[in-house]
């Protein structure tokens, strides 16, 4: 077993965090970059609104199933040895992406690239986790490893619409090869990681595909199709059938994917569908203003992604604020502060119409950008010193599977309504007001922690 990193033991490594950064970075751009180019792929590939949310729900859906898994594996393997494997893995499906002859080619290439972020995500965490011992230490190289994805959410809209009008959509793939090759270089100089003891859940890892995937179908297909279809029904009883075989795999397996007394913390309950809820609102409005700047107002690739700008220019600064105000206040002040901040933001939102000015539409999507960068940083460090350091990786994966299941939702139920709706903008309004009441509610979930964010903890 390879023994504490040498830098761990004498203070945070900066290299460490460069490339858990980076990788952050890669993972966070291609949930979001390729939004704005789902028009020009529809054109060139064929497929209608099903097709396209499976553009973007493909590489969610697997992320979230394999993470709990992938924890596992960081944690049996080292968060090094799997961080690696999962970049190299994650370069190669980039690149057939790029190259697809064909939408179902897309979507393949879309799952192995979302397979290999779920390995890369756990282990990432898990490495600031392992380099960063001091609890302050941490919790600042926490606040700039979510600048890596801060600046994906920033670039991701913009860079993909400048790809795809000047070079075209495959463009939008392409450009992760040489981030993860440097990504990889600086992985060359962090320690090997330890190697703790943990087993995979293969009846458990099953259960989880096949409930998310069901479940994804059913509501991406019953809104383009109908939900009174036999084969839309038949796959929401799978769904709910795979739902509960995994429970009862992970409350009688001996080494469950997903150890359930994780929940008697309420830290970690709390966490979790905050997680959710962010993910659902966030992801979910990038993908209906993509299509709402494209498909209703008539902009171009790049001026829609231009419209992004100012709802994602200051994330990064106030990922760093974040960070500040929980070691000054505890977690619980901006992440309340930064849920009730998105919820403003999606309410505002229902005001606009076809003929609403861009730039007010711009302006008024800024506090749901904001609202999760106040809210994540703390989330995070919340979560992570509320459980053992041994099982960071785990602990970790339940959290962002959390987040993923709740944008690949998001996009297929808010796609549904889309679909089902008189007009887009009609969809377009029950989508945001959804998201606004889960907002509201996570915030008083966050409430019934102690201000330091501690509660339950170890019930």
């Amino acid at each position: 077993m390879a023994g504490p990193a040498p830098e761990a033991a004498r203070g945070g490594s900066p290299v460490v965090l460069g490339a858990a950064l980076l990788g952050f970075f890669l993972i966070s751009l291609d949930a979001l970059i390729v939004t704005v180019a789902l028009p020009d792929i529809g054109r060139s590939l064929g497929g209608g609104m099903s097709g396209l949310q499976w553009v973007v729900d493909g590489y969610t859906l697997i992320f979230a199933a394999l993470m709990l898994s992938a924890g596992a594996l960081s944690d049996r393997i080292g968060a090094r040895q799997a961080y690696g494997g999962g970049l190299v893995l994650f370069g190669l499906a980039s690149a057939a992406c790029g190259l697809a002859p064909g939408l179902g080619v897309l979507v393949a290439a879309r799952l192995v690239q979302g397979g290999a972020a779920a390995v890369m995500m756990p282990a990432s965490l898990a490495l600031v986790r392992q380099g960063f011992p001091d609890q302050a230490e941490r919790a600042r190289a926490i606040a700039v490893w979510t600048v890596g994805g801060a600046v994906a959410v920033a670039a991701g809209p913009v860079l993909g619409g400048a790809l795809t009008a000047s070079a075209g959509w495959r463009w939008i793939f392409f450009v992760n090869l040489p981030a993860g090759l440097l990504a990889l270089a600086l992985l060359t100089r962090v320690p090997a990681s330890p190697r703790l003891p943990s087993r995979l859940d293969a009846v458990g890892q099953l259960m989880a595909v096949v409930a998310m995937g069901a479940l994804t179908y059913g509501v991406i297909e019953g809104g383009a199709e109908g939900f009174g279809r036999p084969f839309v029904v038949v796959s929401l009883l799978v769904a709910a059938a795979a739902a509960a075989a995994f429970l009862a795999a992970q409350a009688k397996g001996s080494h469950p994917m997903l150890p359930l007394p994780l929940f008697r913390s309420r830290v970690v309950a709390v966490s979790l569908v905050v997680g959710f809820m962010l993910n659902a609102a966030y992801y979910g409005g990038v993908f209906i203003f993509s299509l709402y700047l494209q498909q209703e107002r008539g902009q171009s690739p790049l001026h829609a992604g231009l419209m992004f700008i100012p709802m994602t220019a200051l994330v990064a600064v106030v990922n760093l604020a974040s960070a500040k105000l929980a070691s000054l206040f505890g977690p619980r002040v901006p992440m309340v502060a930064g849920q009730l901040t998105g919820a403003a933001g999606l309410l505002a939102l229902l005001t606009i119409t076809a003929h609403t000015n861009v730039w007010v539409v711009a302006a008024l999507m800024v506090p749901v950008g904001l609202g999760g960068a106040l809210t994540v940083p703390a989330l995070i460090s919340m979560l992570l010193d509320a459980v053992p350091a041994d099982r960071a990786g785990t602990a970790s994966a339940v959290l962002n599977t959390g987040r993923q299941v709740g944008g690949a939702i998001a996009v297929a139920v808010f796609g549904a309504l889309l679909a089902g709706a008189d007009t887009f903008l009609a969809g377009m309004r029950w989508s945001m007001l959804i998201a606004a009441a889960g907002l509201v509610l996570t915030a008083g979930a966050t409430l019934t922690l102690q201000p330091d964010g501690r509660r339950g903890a170890e019930a």
